[in-house]
């Protein structure tokens, strides 16, 4: 009977911490209502899935204290003395997180939210620090005064609880974008842009490769352009990344705060749009609480650089960039990341949404089905080890595929802004950043780092940037860019994997590392210049061709990496809007 009431405590606390992480949620989506259906299945969910845990954790905690103490705990059905320590330890370890989160995912806030919720973490760490001094008081004098100390943990737990949600309030109300007529003038012959994106690049990587006699057109990239340092979002995923990159808008503008919106089985409320950090919430769709849906063109609250081309009457081609799928250029080609996997299906048939018009499709069919019949000794300059995962092969046969189309419709087309993006960069370096960074590990480097699969796709990279900036004539413009950058992956969650059966990886940008922008041209004036955002790349591309910058743009644009001749003669212009 002692241990069943110690294993009731155990479980009003795991209840406890499901609501913190309740609250949290709710903090991290202001668009939830807090009264309603979908509130209360996260709520149930979240239960479902922590409370176990967390109850099992915490007995055997009360186990362990039992096993060292000299005296045997009596406790009730609901303890004050264990209440006391279990709901201080819950209140600590949600207010960290929260403040962890907030810190992280600020830019996925809008300023009132953000504040909102800087307001509910403040008032929950006042409540985790009564609900600590209450348990610190109540092991020092005893079992006196049980009801002041109990009035005074009920209160200050119900206060944890509350208000964080009184300040946070019942939820925002999404409000439509203003619309206005399109009066655009057209922009006559505005110099060319081509744009390189890549996933998971790394500035150091390619300096040391560099330095090491290696990567010779990323050399002379460096040598002779403009490089400037670019801080990303979180979380660092390709479609908020780029999103924010092709609108020149953070999430809370331009929609787009995650890869995929979550929801609870069964609830077709509002979905909730990014799950907090720091507690293991992607469990809840590995163990199937929560199912994600993914994201479209649709999906989109703010119009891409390539859109606002379009109103100015200028061509633009676009290759692989995320939440494209189903969207429309009346001037040029869209060919949707989507497009591999409409080729992997058995029947062979094209979704018509994966590219636009017909004419890029039939274009890039001819680009993947060269590179689907390749042998995998084509794939790369040296041969990949004989443990490279498929899925790693796959990734950079799509990205050579990718290539080859978007080199075949810029032919065709002649785009005045073309943009290609590339994945391979980060699936290696998620599997193979130790073999080619053994240093970052503490082991002793390769004399040779050639062999390691991930500098061999620099080098096709290498290949890549070298035609780019050979097509770069006079008055172009070729921008190099990595969203996020990638680092070693913390010895936890190395360890956890393993635990859960999944893959070793090695490389991670969970913590959000850098990008990088490295100019190259006529105009552009060599050296290092001070960091950037992500979000500044729309509002430079639109400033180098002629075209005004919304003043609604969360970016600048980055008129110090051009000669000083060039911007005396080119004045930044703005817009109120280009939204539509």
């Amino acid at each position: 009977m002692r241990y069943l009431r110690m294993l009731t405590n155990s479980m009003l606390a795991g209840v406890l911490a499901a609501m913190y992480l309740t609250v949290l949620v709710l903090q991290l989506n202001p668009h939830v209502p807090v009264v309603s259906p979908t509130a209360w299945r996260w709520f149930l969910v979240l239960l479902a899935m922590y409370g176990p845990y967390l109850t099992a954790a915490l007995l055997l905690l009360i186990l362990a204290r039992e096993a060292l103490a000299s005296r045997p705990l009596q406790p009730g059905w609901l303890s004050l003395r264990i209440l006391a320590w279990l709901s201080a330890a819950s209140a600590i370890a949600a207010s960290a997180i929260t403040w962890a989160n907030l810190q992280g995912m600020r830019s996925a806030l809008n300023e009132a939210a953000a504040d909102r919720m800087r307001q509910g973490a403040t008032a929950l760490s006042i409540c985790a620090g009564l609900l600590l001094t209450v348990a610190v008081l109540r092991y020092s004098f005893g079992r006196r005064g049980n009801r002041p100390a109990a009035v005074v943990m009920i209160v200050s737990v119900s206060a944890s609880l509350a208000v964080p949600l009184w300040i946070r309030g019942p939820g925002e109300l999404p409000l439509p974008a203003a619309r206005r007529p399109n009066q655009a003038p057209a922009v006559s012959q505005p110099p060319r842009v081509r744009l390189l994106v890549v996933d998971g690049g790394s500035r150091d990587f390619i300096l040391q490769r560099v330095a090491s006699g290696q990567l010779p057109n990323f050399g002379a990239l460096v040598d002779r352009g403009a490089v400037i340092d670019l801080a990303t979002l979180r979380p660092t995923q390709a479609e908020s990344v780029w999103t924010a990159a092709a609108t020149g808008k953070y999430p809370p503008q331009n929609g787009i705060r995650s890869d995929h919106v979550y929801r609870v089985a069964g609830d077709m409320g509002e979905p909730v749009n990014v799950l907090p950090d720091y507690c293991f919430s992607q469990a809840l769709l590995y163990q199937g609480f929560v199912r994600a849906e993914a994201l479209t063109a649709s999906s989109l609250r703010a119009r891409t650089m390539w859109e606002i081309l379009d109103d100015y009457q200028v061509t633009s081609g676009v290759v692989n960039w995320p939440l494209t799928r189903g969207a429309r250029l009346t001037r040029g080609y869209l060919v949707s990341d989507y497009f591999d996997e409409a080729m992997r299906s058995p029947a062979r048939g094209i979704d018509a949404s994966s590219g636009d018009p017909t004419t890029s499709i039939d274009a890039a069919r001819q680009a993947f089905d060269y590179w689907l019949a390749a042998p995998a000794d084509q794939l790369l300059p040296a041969p990949a080890p004989p443990d490279t995962a498929l899925a790693s092969l796959q990734r950079i046969r799509w990205d050579r595929a990718f290539s080859d189309a978007s080199g075949a419709l810029a032919e065709l087309f002649a785009p005045r802004l073309s943009a290609l993006r590339l994945e391979a960069v980060d699936v290696l370096g998620h599997a193979h950043l130790r073999d080619a960074q053994p240093d970052l590990f503490g082991e002793i480097a390769r004399r040779d780092p050639r062999r390691s699969v991930l500098d061999s796709y620099y080098a096709v990279l290498d290949q890549e940037v070298g035609r780019q900036m050979a097509a770069t004539g006079s008055g172009d413009l070729l921008l190099v860019v990595s969203g996020f950058g990638m680092e070693r992956t913390s010895l936890l969650k190395r360890l956890l994997a393993r635990t859960l059966g999944e893959p070793d990886p090695t490389g991670s940008h969970e913590a959000a590392p850098d990008g990088f922008l490295m100019a190259f041209g006529t105009h552009v004036a060599p050296g290092e210049f001070r960091r950037g955002a992500i979000v500044d790349l729309a509002p430079t591309v639109l400033y180098y061709m002629g075209v005004p910058i919304g003043r609604d743009m969360d970016g600048f644009a980055r008129t110090d990496l051009f000669r000083a001749p060039y911007t005396r003669e080119h004045a930044v212009t703005y817009t109120l809007t280009h939204e539509r």
